[in-house]
């Protein structure tokens, strides 16, 4: 399944300065029946977001209208625990297309790249300074450059460079799941197969 390319990315952020954040948190168990990935968004952090009467926790950042954006900058080891990839699609569906934290859990980092949601990855001074900046100015944006790996403070110029596998940037940056990528280098596949021996 495609989904949107990436390349440059420049938008405020919502704030989520808590450490550990695990997969259960970002999208509880009891979510997990659907497997298209449509409709996750709704219930992103669930339960952090909604009393259990369904109704909106006003002290959650993403009931807070002073903060809105395509970046969810989270704390350290974001997206710890179960490997559930509809974390991964939580996030993209409800409309984060990065994350910023200055440590991922390895296993929530790749099923980000397979679906098209940025992770990057700051050093803890880097996040700090964001997490600031937001606090100081809600509207402050970001500018995260895949091709050039950089992540830009814009109002100050602030700017630190993250790692990214090569051929998850290339996929990134053309909208390409490992599907989409297959088929995109179809003819190069078939040509070889034609030059092997039967």
């Amino acid at each position: 399944m495609a989904y949107d390319k990436f390349t440059i990315l420049t938008s405020s952020a919502v704030p989520l300065p808590i450490e550990n954040v695990d997969t259960d948190q970002i999208i509880p168990a009891r979510f997990l029946k659907a497997t298209k990935r449509e409709g996750f968004g709704d219930n992103l952090f669930r339960d952090w977001r909604y009393n259990g009467d369904d109704t909106p926790k006003a002290d959650f950042v993403l009931n807070d209208a002073t903060y809105s954006g395509k970046i969810l900058i989270g704390g350290k080891n974001f997206g710890s625990g179960s490997s559930r990839e509809h974390a991964a699609w939580a996030v993209y569906d409800y409309g984060f297309r990065a994350v910023v934290s200055s440590f991922f859990a390895d296993i929530f980092k790749g099923n980000c790249l397979n679906i098209g949601v940025l992770p990057v990855q700051v050093s803890p001074e880097f996040a700090d300074t964001i997490f600031k900046a937001i606090e100081a100015n809600p509207k402050t944006e970001l500018e995260i450059n895949l091709p050039e790996q950089t992540i830009t403070l814009l109002a100050t110029g602030q700017s630190e460079s993250f790692d990214i596998n090569g051929y998850k940037k290339n996929n990134m940056i053309n909208g390409f799941d490992d599907i989409d990528y297959l088929q995109n280098i179809k003819e190069e596949i078939t040509g070889f197969a034609d030059k092997l021996p039967y």
